[in-house]
Formats: C-alpha cells, sequence, structure tokens
C-alpha cells in the first residue's frame, strides 16, 4: 500500500510544487504502523489534496494513473471501477476514494474497540508485586533479559503486546516510534519499557530497608481494593494516588502508564480489564442505531434491477430503451440531453424531461404510431441516472454521494455509514433548495414498518440528521428495554408503547420513574402503568424501571419428588392431601408411602412448619384426620425407599436451624441405628416415637423391638446441660401405646438397636470324601462332628489321616508372618551384599544367589490358613471333646481319598513319590530318590504327616539325626537345604522349613479339588 501511496504522490507531483510532494511523502511515511490505519490516513491526506486541485489537474493526474502502476484501481485496492488506459468518471472516483478511506476507517476504529481499549466505567483488576515476588513477571527491559537473538523478551506474566501511539511516547522514544512506523514492525515490551523510562528489576534499590516497608505497604493497600472501576471519563484511583487517566489505552499501555507513577517505582504492576458487560440500567443501549452496524447486512443498499415505478420523473441521464416492430424493426437505446429530449429517429427531438415514465412512454409510442405509417413501438427504461446528494450532521462519513435514481433516504443514511449515537433518529430531515420537504422518523421504521416518509430523493437533496432530542429509559419487564428518544411520547404509557409493552412476568403496580424534579434532585416516583392509572409525565433523562413479579406461588400447591408428574397443583378450600396426590398409581416403584413431607409457609412471617402425612392412610380415609388439609403455598415432598433423603431434607433443616433459638430451639430430631433412611428430620407439632420411626422409612430386618434408646438434652434451671436417657418399648410404640409412644422434643436422638446375633449367619463348606458335600449354615458355637453329622459322615473311600482343614483367619494371619519374613529377608539379603563388596568374602556369590532364589519363592508364596485336626480321634470321640473344632464362617473341610503314596521333596535327586510299603523306613524312600544332593541337611531331615502335623526322629529332639521315624501312607519326607554352608544365612534354614510346608499344603488342598 505505502507503494501505491509512493505511485499517486509521484503523479501528483508532475502537476503540484514540489513543496506540497514533499508533504505527501511524509504524510505517508509517518502514518501509524497498523496497516489499515495507515491505509485510511493516507488515504485521506491525499484525498483531500486530489480535491483542493483544479479540474484539469486532477484530469491530469488520472490520466497518468490510468496508464501506469496499475492505475487508481490499484491505490484503492481495486474498489474504484477504473479500467487501465481509460479516463474514469471524476466524480464517481472521488465517491469511491472518498467510501474506501472511510470504511478503512471504520474498520480501524471497530478493530481498535475490539482489543479492548479501555472506557469510562470499565472494571480493572490491578495486580502488583515486589519484584522477584512469585505470581507476577517482571517488566523485561535490560540487557540480561533478552534472548540469544538479541530481542527483548516478555514474560508469561506479561500482558499481550499492543502498539502504543506515537503521541504516547516521550521524547526520549521519538526515534524508536520512527523506525517502528517506517519498518512496519512493532516495537517489544522492554523496548518501550526502556523508551519511557521503566527502570529494570535489578536496577530497583533493594537495600533499604524503610523502603521496601513502604512499598510492601503500597502492595497490601492496592490489592485490599481491587477490582477498581474506572470514572465516567477513564480516570483510575488508586489508594494515596492521583487520578491517572486511562480512557482509550489497552492493557498493555495501561501497565506502562502505571510503571511510569513515582509512587509505583520498584514495583511489579500490571492492569486486566475485566470484560463484563453491564446489566440492568446500566446496560441500556441506545434503541434502534444497531441497525446500521457494519456487521449486520446491508438492508438499506439501493438495488437497480428493480422495475421503474410509474410515477418516477425521467430526467437528464436517463437511459430510454425503444424497440421497433412493424414495417421495420430496430433497437434504440436513447439517453435524455442536459436540455431534456431524446433524439428520435425519422422523428427529430423529443421533450421527456420533468414528466413521468408513464407519460413518456405513452407520448413516444403514440408518437411514432403516428409519424412513421406500419411501425409500433414499445418503450422501456434503461439505465437511470446517478444523484448527487449531501448526507450531513451527526452520520458517520458525512459529505457527497452519488447515488441511485431509485435511491431513498435510508438508503442515503447507509451510505454515509448510519447515524451516530449523538444523531437523531426521529428526526431526520431531508432539504430541497434550502427548504424542508420532508422529515423521516426512523422508528416509524423500525418498530412499526412504516416507509410512507422514506422518499425518493431528487438530485442537490440534502439529508440532515440534527442532534439526537429528549431520551428516556426503561429496563425491566419490558419487551426491549433500551434508551429511547422522546419526540410525541411525553408520558410514562408512551414511554412503555415505545418498549413493545410489558412482559407477561411485570408488575404493573411496582413501576419506578428515576429523574429529576423541578430543584434539579434526583427522585424516585412510583407510577401506575394500568390502564386506568392517570398519566405520568417523562423528562429528558428518566429512567423507568418495570420490577418482575415475585416468584412465589400465591395460590397452588407443589408436589415433587418420586412421582410421576411433579409441578403446581390448583388450591381451593378444603383441597386435602388425597384431593392432589389422588392414587399411589401416582408416585414411581418404590416410593415411600408412609411418609411424606409437607412444608408449609405462613403467609404473614414467613415461618416454616413442617408436617408429615401416610399416603395409605390418607387414601383409605380420605377427609379424616390422616388426609391432613392443604394451605396456599404448601411444598409436598414424595420420598425414594431406595436412598437417602439428605439432598432434600437438609436444606429445610437449615431453614428450621435458622428459625430457632434460645426459647424455641430448632425443631429437629434425629433417628440412627437399625432404621431404613437414618438421619435428622424436621420435629413436627405433637410428633411422637412412632412417628419418626416412620420418618426413617421403618424400622430394618435385623431391629430390636423389645428396646431402643432414646437420649434427650434438656437444659436445667441453672443453665446446665442435663442429659436423659429413656428406654423405649419399640413395639409397643410401634403400635401406638401411649406409654411407650413418647412425644419427641428438639434434639432428641432414638437409636434403635440390633437383633442380638442377627448378623452371625455363619457358614463351612465340606467337599472331598463325605457324604454329602457342600456348604452348611452353622449355629454359634457349632462344632465340626456336628455338621459332619449332618453331612452323612465320611464315605468307606475316605482317608481322614489326610484331611485339610483351612481358616481364613489363619490365612490372613500367616500372609502378613510370610509378608514380614520376606522384608526381613530382603533387608538381610542387601546387608550381606553390604558386606560382601566391603570384606570381599569367597562365598558370598553363592550366598546371594540361594538368597534371591528364596527369597523370590516366598514372595510368590500364598498362605493356606492350615489348621491341623486329628480326624480320626474326632470321630471316635464325643461332641464337644478336646478332639473337636469349633467352627467359625469361611471354614473349609477337605477329607481326601485313600492315599497310598509317600512323597519325597527337598535337597535329593529325583523329587517323586513312591508306593507306600510297610517295611521301608524314611532313608529307604530317600535311597529311591537318588539318595542326597551336595547341599542336603542330612541332620535336620523332617517327616510331614498327611494331616500337616511335622515329625523327626522318634523319641529324639527336633532335628535329630535318624532314620528311625515311622513313616505312613501319604506322608511327605523332605530333605532340606545345608544353610551352613553359605555365610550370613543362619536363619534361612527357617524359610525352607516354611516354604516346603506352604507348598506340601498346596498341594493336598489341589489334589482334593
Amino acid at each position: 500500500m505505502t507503494r501505491n501511496f509512493l505511485v499517486l504522490v509521484c503523479a501528483i507531483g508532475r502537476v503540484l510544487p514540489a513543496i506540497v510532494v514533499s508533504a505527501l511523502t511524509v504524510v505517508a511515511l509517518i502514518t501509524p504502523s497498523p496497516r489499515v490505519l495507515a491505509q485510511s490516513a493516507g488515504t485521506s491526506d491525499l484525498l483531500q489534496t486530489y480535491q483542493n486541485l483544479t479540474p484539469d489537474q486532477q484530469q491530469a493526474i488520472l490520466k497518468q494513473l490510468g496508464g501506469g502502476a496499475g492505475g487508481l484501481s490499484s491505490i484503492l485496492g481495486g474498489q474504484s471501477g477504473v479500467a487501465s488506459g481509460s479516463v474514469p468518471d471524476r466524480q464517481g472516483a472521488l465517491n469511491r476514494l472518498r467510501e474506501a478511506a472511510e470504511a478503512s476507517r471504520s474498520l480501524t476504529e471497530s478493530e481498535e474497540s475490539e482489543v479492548g481499549a479501555l472506557k469510562g466505567d470499565d472494571w480493572v483488576v490491578v495486580e502488583v508485586a515486589l519484584f522477584g515476588s512469585p505470581g507476577l513477571g517482571v517488566l523485561q527491559g535490560s540487557p540480561a533479559s533478552t534472548s540469544g537473538t538479541g530481542s527483548p523478551q516478555v514474560t508469561a506474566a506479561s500482558p499481550p503486546q499492543a502498539v502504543i501511539p506515537p503521541e504516547a511516547l516521550p521524547a526520549g522514544a521519538a526515534l524508536l516510534g520512527a523506525n517502528s512506523r517506517i519498518t512496519g514492525s512493532r516495537p517489544q515490551f522492554g523496548e518501550l519499557a526502556a523508551a519511557i523510562g521503566v527502570p529494570p528489576a535489578e536496577a530497583l534499590p533493594q537495600n533499604a530497608s524503610a523502603d521496601e516497608s513502604r512499598r510492601a505497604g503500597v502492595v497490601a493497600l492496592i490489592r485490599s481494593r481491587n477490582p477498581y472501576q474506572l470514572s465516567h471519563s477513564g480516570e483510575l484511583t488508586l489508594p494515596g494516588f492521583a487520578p491517572m487517566p486511562l480512557l482509550g489505552l489497552d492493557e498493555e499501555q495501561a501497565t506502562l502508564r502505571l510503571a511510569v507513577e513515582p509512587g509505583l517505582q520498584g514495583l511489579n504492576v500490571r492492569l486486566i480489564r475485566l470484560p463484563l458487560h453491564k446489566a440492568g440500567a446500566a446496560g441500556l443501549e441506545p434503541f434502534g442505531y444497531g441497525i446500521f452496524s457494519r456487521s449486520a447486512p446491508t438492508t438499506f443498499a439501493p438495488v437497480a434491477n428493480v422495475p421503474v415505478p410509474s410515477g418516477y420523473v425521467v430526467g437528464p441521464g436517463d437511459e430510454l430503451s425503444v424497440d421497433l416492430y412493424g414495417s421495420q424493426n430496430r433497437s434504440l437505446r436513447l439517453v435524455v440531453s442536459r436540455d431534456g429530449h431524446v433524439n428520435l429517429p425519422d422523428i427529430g427531438p423529443v421533450n421527456v424531461a420533468g414528466q413521468t415514465f408513464t407519460a413518456v412512454k405513452a407520448g413516444i409510442e403514440a408518437r411514432v404510431e403516428r409519424q412513421m405509417i406500419g411501425v409500433h413501438a414499445s418503450v422501456s427504461m434503461g439505465d437511470t441516472r446517478s444523484l448527487h446528494v449531501f448526507v450531513l450532521g451527526e452520520v458517520r462519513q458525512p459529505g457527497t454521494y452519488t447515488l441511485s435514481a431509485f435511491a431513498t433516504i435510508t438508503s442515503a443514511l447507509y451510505a454515509a455509514g448510519g447515524i451516530k449515537r449523538v444523531g437523531s433518529l426521529r428526526q431526520v430531515q431531508v432539504k430541497r433548495h434550502g427548504a424542508l420537504v420532508r422529515t423521516l422518523d426512523l422508528y416509524d421504521l423500525l418498530i412499526r414498518g412504516d416507509t410512507a416518509n422514506d422518499a425518493k430523493l431528487l438530485d442537490g437533496d440534502a439529508i440532515l440528521v440534527p442532534s439526537v432530542g429528549p431520551t428516556a429509559g426503561i429496563s425491566g419487564e419490558v419487551r426491549r428495554p433500551a434508551l429511547y428518544e422522546l419526540r410525541g411520547e411525553s408520558t410514562v404509557a408512551g414511554l412503555v408503547q415505545l418498549a413493545g409493552g410489558l412482559t407477561p412476568e411485570a408488575d404493573a403496580s411496582k413501576a419506578m420513574l428515576t429523574g429529576f424534579d423541578d430543584d434539579h434532585r434526583r427522585v424516585v416516583r412510583g407510577v401506575g402503568l394500568s390502564a386506568d392509572a392517570p398519566a405520568q409525565r417523562v423528562r429528558n433523562g428518566d429512567l423507568l424501571s418495570v420490577a418482575r413479579m415475585h416468584p412465589t406461588l400465591d395460590s397452588g400447591v407443589m408436589v415433587q419428588g418420586y412421582v410421576f408428574a411433579p409441578g403446581a397443583f390448583a388450591w381451593h378450600p378444603g383441597v386435602r392431601l388425597s384431593g392432589v396426590i389422588r392414587s399411589v398409581d401416582d408416585l414411581r416403584p418404590n416410593a415411600d408411602l408412609h411418609y411424606l413431607l409437607i412444608r408449609r409457609e405462613a403467609p404473614t412471617d414467613r415461618h416454616v412448619n413442617v408436617l408429615s402425612a401416610d399416603l395409605t392412610a390418607a387414601l383409605a380415609a380420605p377427609g379424616s384426620a390422616a388426609d391432613p388439609e392443604l394451605q396456599p403455598r404448601d411444598r409436598i415432598t414424595v420420598f425414594d425407599l431406595a436412598t437417602s433423603r439428605d439432598q432434600v431434607i437438609q436444606p429445610l433443616l437449615d431453614e428450621l436451624r435458622l428459625q430457632g433459638h434460645a426459647d424455641r430451639p430448632a425443631q429437629i430430631a434425629q433417628v440412627q441405628g437399625r432404621i431404613r433412611v437414618p438421619g435428622t428430620y424436621p420435629l413436627e407439632l405433637g410428633m411422637t416415637v412412632r412417628d419418626l420411626v416412620r420418618a426413617g422409612g421403618g424400622t430394618a430386618d435385623e431391629a430390636y423391638g423389645a428396646s431402643a434408646e432414646l437420649v434427650r438434652y434438656r437444659v436445667t434451671a441453672d443453665g446446665a446441660r442435663q442429659t436423659e436417657l429413656f428406654n423405649v418399648d419399640l413395639n409397643a410404640a410401634l403400635r401406638g401405646d401411649p406409654a411407650a409412644n413418647m412425644r419427641l422434643q428438639p434434639f432428641d436422638t432414638l437409636t434403635v438397636k440390633e437383633t442380638p446375633e442377627w448378623g452371625r449367619q455363619e457358614s463351612v463348606y465340606l467337599n472331598g470324601e463325605v457324604r454329602f458335600p457342600g456348604s452348611y449354615t452353622i449355629r454359634p458355637g457349632e462344632s465340626l462332628k456336628s455338621v459332619l453329622a449332618r453331612a452323612g459322615g465320611l464315605t468307606r473311600f475316605a482317608f481322614p489321616e489326610g484331611s485339610v482343614f483351612t481358616r481364613d483367619e489363619l490365612r490372613v494371619r500367616e500372609q502378613e508372618q510370610l509378608d514380614m519374613l520376606a522384608e526381613r529377608m530382603q533387608r538381610d539379603i542387601a546387608l550381606l551384599a553390604l558386606q560382601a563388596a566391603g570384606a570381599g568374602q569367597s562365598g558370598a556369590a553363592g550366598a546371594l544367589s540361594v538368597g534371591q532364589s528364596l527369597l523370590s519363592q516366598l514372595k510368590a508364596s500364598k498362605a493356606v490358613g492350615r489348621l491341623v485336626i486329628d480326624l480320626p480321634r474326632l470321630e471316635a470321640s464325643r461332641i464337644g471333646s478336646p478332639y473337636d473344632v469349633i467352627l467359625h464362617g469361611g471354614d473349609t473341610i477337605s477329607v481326601p481319598r485313600y492315599q497310598q503314596q509317600i512323597t519325597v521333596i527337598g535337597e535329593v535327586q529325583n523329587v517323586t513319590s513312591h508306593l507306600f510299603s510297610p517295611g521301608l523306613t524314611r532313608d529307604d524312600y530317600i535311597s529311591k530318590s537318588g539318595g542326597f544332593t551336595h547341599r542336603a541337611d542330612r541332620g535336620r531331615i523332617y517327616v510331614v504327616r498327611a494331616n500337616g502335623s511335622v515329625v523327626a526322629a522318634e523319641g529324639s529332639r527336633w532335628f535329630q539325626r535318624g532314620g528311625n521315624v515311622p513313616i505312613r501312607p501319604g506322608d511327605t519326607i523332605v530333605v532340606p537345604l545345608d544353610t551352613e554352608h553359605y555365610p550370613a544365612l543362619p536363619f534361612w534354614q527357617a524359610v525352607t522349613q516354611i516354604l516346603y510346608n506352604v507348598a506340601i499344603a498346596t498341594a493336598t488342598i489341589r489334589t482334593i479339588k
């Protein structure tokens, strides 16, 4: 675009003196950096200079531009419609050039407003902190804050960069601003800060404690007053500071303005604009101006390809299309000359100026038939002429405009960019030869759709938009809340009519008119909006507020909760609960039929009371005491038996607590224990224990009906709080016995106990070789012999010596011990590794390898929870003998088939099982398994019996050498690992024993299953 400006400057330079060329060049170069603003400002300056030239000079410039550099169309961005190498229409080019400049200027203003420039009454947040404090960025402008490319950086806390106008910079930054304008680059935040004198962080004083205390006080004071509202003139007033004008600045510019304030030196400051939308009276917008918004479609743009109206007056510049047919066929296009004639071939000039198109059409067609024998004519309208009108006053782009001959007043207003907010929409004047010929009220068009006064324009007409007249605002419950310009509406009723009338929610009895009286005092007057109300005068600046009707249901009852059709129901005197909820079919499944909560509000003081009802009793006896009579504003809540009621009842309890005081405590009571829905409930008038149980959904299955506890708190005469405990016969209370069904007081707590032994429904599982295996429910204290008898005893194939008894409690305890042993073993391995690394022990590597292997096996082992029992002796004894086992819930008894194998595991050459032979000893079975390995501990061999017990040499101590242990069917011979060959592993021999025992028990259970 700058190149195009220079082309136009050079073209003008061939006609104007050199001093004018220099001035235009400066204008083109010093345009502010935003591209649109540069285009608009440069185009406006060149346009003004171009208009001041003589017609001959203008024509010469257009000729030069038409032959090079893309012509005038290239300068205007292709909007001028000028063809290269042709001589364009001078006035049309000027109009298009002006329109392009004004459009650019309007676009620039719109873009600047979208950036977020501060305006009067805006709300802002001022973040302030000492330099180096977390949470707020530091102004970066020093060399230390530059990147590798040398460009100043902005911290994350800094606001988005924006362009500062050159006039806002001090003299020291003039060169920086000039460079940015010429190159088109934008100065960085650090450059701007340095240019206006903001000191970098490291340059601030950091050693003066008094100064630091002062700055800390300033920070605390400014933070405590956030947020801040700018004054109507856009000034920010911080506590202890003079007002600072910020009108029109964006956030970054305002931040820099605060940074140079002397009292804020040494502080990190940032300003953030809050994009709040004004509501109520403060958010009212003037009515009607939005129709000229450039974001809206061009509703007022004239259309050229429309039928010519019969009353159209033909004038110079219009084109007539004449088609001749008959003895000769010709098509003629005749342009009305300046003297108002058209030249018809073979006929001569015909005067048509000042006549309507209908008269011209009839005259030409009749004259052709009269003077040209055998020829007929058909006359139509071709291109129409252009009008030159003036649009003046309070419009966005006043000036002269070339419009279509069909243009109306609204078309001219739109061409001028619309009416400013300070312009009148109701007194748009059309003047012709100095006389007022028409006044347009745009409210007639916008509100009533009346276009009678939107007259056609004539060449030379002037449209004047005066300043806005008296205005009044209306807010609240009206159709179109806005600020309206008053013309003939001098009363409140007229203002309401302008706003489209009242909404259905409007309260006509609570309308308030705020304005000034005759003594210039701001007063509020109540006005009536009903049809028979006296007329109230409206003055300039008045504000009418129409209140909304209160949402409280004055005559009706609400039903909510677990119902199919919640909502409002009609109320009339005498209506009862059964009249609102007519059947249980109105409730959802699993609804609580015995406790419906009714919230009642007194109309005089809005005091809240609560009562409940039993819907089953109410429907069974309509009109009785069980069917309560309803009052207006009652709110009926139906609950669900399966869920908690806290979400519904808690707000009601809060209301009751707020109403409570020392003389009348909050009316609440609590029920807990074995109740379906325990919790806190409203205390109704005359509420009893039975009612409280009903509020909690009734007692649970396990509730103990013989006795319940009622705890009551009472304040004695000396002011102390005393606790009383009452034992209540719950069954009698639920039957309605007056002696047991006590009346409750505030804060009473009823506890429903559980039936003894109710929750101990335990079972054990028998599998394997029992006559009837399966799960058996046991009585408290029942023994294994009793359950075996219930199961029919053992089968003839049973091997009672190998039975496995497991218990969950033992399994959990054993697993805890295994986990603790694994942790201890892991610590020992780590200690051994450290000792071996420091002392260089030769056998440490082997010990660590064995230890890691044992640790892995130990972590992978799962406890079985096996209890060793002697089932043959238990069968031979009586129930309850010392050999009998008292069962617990979850116990499992597995009885295998008869076993004949002997298993040898551990450090032998071949881990296997052998058929039992009565004459073989322990060592014989080990020999049949290949003998010992080199790591076997021959002195600690032991035998695990089929029932899980462990024995070594008979008649000797544990792990004593000897092979005289008797071997029985189902036994397992274990040859442990010799841990003494490995250093620092003395206690690990117990680990191997545990692993073997767990493996044996697990294998036995799997075999039975």
